[in-house]
């Protein structure tokens, strides 16, 4: 980017928007808009041709559709930083979306001022996130990290027959329980016992009380 003037291209299938966007920036000084995409392949290849500082990404666009395009804006136009525009904030949406790559997040409906200094501070590299995105992202990161899920390597019904085996159960009780056939609760423990690396069920049941299976 140079020191004078920020370049802007702006992806969204909603014209109307797109034009609302290019008013407002109209008024801003020192940002040009560049190009306009209404869908995300288009977004790809004016991104890559325009080589502009900065793009405006909607999420839910045809053409891939605005994570396909941010991942592919990263890759072929490494210098463009990516700001996504939308009206999705729910957490898969907003994690996704810095997974793609993108450095902004803003929801459509935040107020102008705030919206044209979040364009001008990701145009110049920062991230930035609209203040209830923000404010979801710090509880996320301080909540402390979900307890493994112990054996991860069994499967659901193999878990389940491991955790009638801690309890004491025996192969028939299991079987009613589970509503499983004899015959399917001895092939489940002979895969536990092989993806535990034990010997017998005297193991196992070791291993499964230790981690808490039982409860």
């Amino acid at each position: 980017m140079s020191d004078d003037l920020l370049r802007v291209l702006i992806a969204d299938d909603h014209t109307l928007f797109r034009r609302g966007v290019r008013s407002l920036l109209s008024t801003v000084p020192g940002v040009e808009v560049v190009g306009e995409a209404g869908d995300g392949e288009s977004a790809v290849a004016l991104a890559v041709e325009l080589a502009p500082d900065l793009v405006l990404m909607d999420l839910q666009m045809p053409g891939g559709g605005g994570l396909v395009a941010i991942r592919a804006v990263t890759e072929q136009a490494p210098s463009a930083n990516v700001l996504v525009v939308t009206m999705f904030e729910d957490d898969d949406s907003v994690f996704a979306a810095m997974r793609a790559g993108a450095r902004g997040y803003v929801l459509k409906d935040m107020d102008a001022d705030d919206f044209a200094r979040a364009i001008v501070a990701v145009g110049r590299g920062e991230a930035l996130f609209s203040r209830g995105i923000a404010a979801r992202m710090m509880r996320f990161f301080s909540e402390p990290a979900p307890a493994a899920r112990p054996f991860p390597d069994l499967t659901d019904s193999e878990r389940g027959v491991l955790r009638l085996m801690a309890t004491g159960a025996n192969n028939a009780a299991i079987a009613r329980g589970l509503s499983l056939s004899p015959k399917t609760v001895r092939n489940y423990i002979s895969n536990i016992f092989r993806k535990l690396q034990v010997a017998d069920r005297a193991q196992a049941i070791v291993i499964a009380r230790e981690a808490g299976l039982e409860q």
